[in-house]
């Protein structure tokens, strides 16, 4: 996308000659690739509707829904005085375990290693199952419980949506690319939009995001919303509709009420449908597979079973990207910095065998390796990066890389590539010790019927994840209170955010955990069982 001038010189060097930097799209246009993709062969592009194709304002819309959820303890026997308590934007992310029986929230790598843990907002602290006072004692469970409930009937009850619908401006992010992105896709292939949401909010979300009748579009005539789409399907009870689904009825757009029966019919332009399941979507619109590329922001509800149940290419939209982006940017010297310790770590012990009797002193880069570190993780927030910690890959950023083929800070970097365009991953013969920008996930598969540890999954919870849970009693570990940087090399380091020490070694979480998934659940494959020629097997 550069101009003539910054092409030129590479073209003077001859084909793959050039310089990469000069070909690379901006950072905050650009997509990321786990595994590669012809855009050119997909036939249908599929959307989740909040927080992707439709932007909250952030940190505006998290404080609305924590003040509710603050008002809703209060209402079911909570102290008052809780309705003091603000949002801190700086302290929350994505992708965290909650410790149900200590009360920790605890930050993990791709190997189920603790990487941070938090009591509240002190870290590394605390073994207590609860508080006491007096006959009355809360166990850390039964105030996750009440906290999970409150968010459900935050949700399920409407009270959020019906503050959003009040004040569209304040809470959702309206661009003019929208509209246009979605035209173009719709040139080349099918469009369909799978919502959990209701119609009524959906439309009334819709109706806002393409209504560009006031302004610098006031010009160009108005579409309905629905014309941009060939399927929509609200009320989709993700994850259950990548499984068995639920009943597919018909919407009445005038009343927003359900039709009586099931819709057995063809599909019908601008129609609006309820439930269903993915199935039906690839019925309806007439593709299967990795004819499809869906959109979403949930690692598990969006791309997790979208993957595993129909094979669909995914595309997961992370917006903490962009902060990450530009922290990796400006804060570029602090990861020099660990590059060269890395470099220097290993001058030292270049020459040296097992047959070497000479023990460098390493204390010092140790101390300089866990500085740096912890200065880099406090750029992005008080539990650090979303995808790293150090040089360590959170679990989250691992399960980015496993179930979401291409990922960004938004799908309006499509906007940015061709439809021609040919999405290439890296060649990566061994895993690279360097800090790698790679993102996001947050799903772990856990076993029926257990208690203690609940993942932290998203920033809008719904009510299946209530029962993602185990106990703790699986551990043989003593206490996941305490957490302190073992001695390692320097591209394994990582931080406590309370001090600086080391020498105990990292509480490991059980095996399960570090699993991340189903194993007996495999990816779909293609049913030709041929290679694809667009470089993924």
């Amino acid at each position: 996308m550069g101009s003539e001038g910054q092409r030129g010189p590479a073209a003077a060097r001859g084909p793959g000659q050039g310089d990469p930097r000069a070909l690379r799209r901006d950072c905050q246009h650009r997509i990321f690739v786990n595994r590669s993709l012809a855009l050119e062969k997909i036939k249908c592009f599929g959307f989740d509707m909040d927080y992707t194709l439709a932007m909250y304002k952030s940190p505006d819309y998290e404080e609305l829904a924590f003040n509710l959820l603050l008002e809703h303890l209060v209402a079911i026997g909570y102290p008052p005085e809780i309705l003091a308590y603000k949002y801190d934007p700086t302290f929350p992310t994505r992708g965290l375990v909650f410790d149900a029986l200590y009360g920790n929230l605890l930050k993990v790598d791709s190997h189920g290693n603790l990487l941070v843990c938090a009591h509240g907002f002190r870290f590394l602290k605390g073994c207590d199952t609860g508080y006491k006072h007096g006959n009355l004692f809360m166990s850390f469970r039964s105030m996750f419980q009440d906290v999970r409930e409150a968010m459900d009937h935050v949700h399920l009850s409407g009270c959020l949506k019906e503050k959003t619908l009040e004040n569209l401006e304040k809470y959702v992010v309206k661009d003019p690319r929208v509209p246009l992105l979605l035209s173009r896709m719709k040139e080349v292939g099918k469009v369909f939009l799978a919502t959990n949401s209701d119609y009524t909010y959906t439309d009334a979300i819709m109706s806002y995001l393409f209504d560009f009748s006031h302004g610098d579009k006031a010009d160009v005539p108005q579409r309905p919303w629905r014309s941009y789409f060939d399927l929509i399907v609200v009320d989709t009870r993700k994850p259950l509709f990548f499984a068995e689904g639920t009943v597919l009825r018909q919407v009445d757009t005038d009343t927003g009420k359900l039709r009586i029966g099931t819709y057995t019919g063809p599909l019908q332009h601008c129609a609006v449908y309820s439930g269903g399941s993915s199935d039906v979507v690839c019925d309806l619109l007439g593709v299967k597979g990795k004819d499809i590329l869906y959109m979403g922001d949930h690692i598990f509800g969006d791309i997790l079973k979208s993957k595993k149940r129909q094979g669909w290419r995914t595309f997961l939209v992370v917006p903490e990207l962009a902060r990450e982006l530009q922290v990796w940017t400006e804060k570029s010297e602090l990861f020099e910095e660990l590059r060269s310790l890395d470099l220097f770590l290993a001058e030292l012990y270049q020459h040296l065998d097992s047959g070497s009797s000479e023990r460098p002193d390493i204390s010092s880069i140790k101390r300089r390796i866990q500085k740096v570190t912890h200065e880099m993780d406090m750029c992005y927030g008080k539990m650090g990066s979303l995808f790293r910690c150090g040089s360590r890959q959170t679990l989250f950023a691992n399960q980015l890389m496993r179930y979401a083929d291409l990922y960004a800070a938004s799908f309006i970097n499509f906007l940015y590539y061709p439809f021609s365009y040919l999405f290439r991953a890296p060649p990566v013969l061994v895993c690279s010790p360097q800090p790698l920008l790679l993102t996001c996930c947050a799903s772990v598969s856990l076993p029926e019927g257990g208690m203690g540890l609940i993942e932290v999954l998203g920033r809008h919870p719904t009510p299946w994840l209530a029962g993602a849970s185990l106990s703790l009693g699986a551990l043989s570990t003593p206490s996941l209170g305490a957490l302190s940087t073992p001695p390692q090399m320097a591209h394994e380091s990582t931080v406590e955010h309370s001090r600086l020490d080391s020498g105990d070694a990292v509480t490991a979480l059980p095996p399960w955990l570090a699993q991340h998934g189903d194993p007996g659940q495999q990816v779909p494959q293609d049913s030709s069982g041929e290679e694809e020629d667009d470089g993924e097997a």
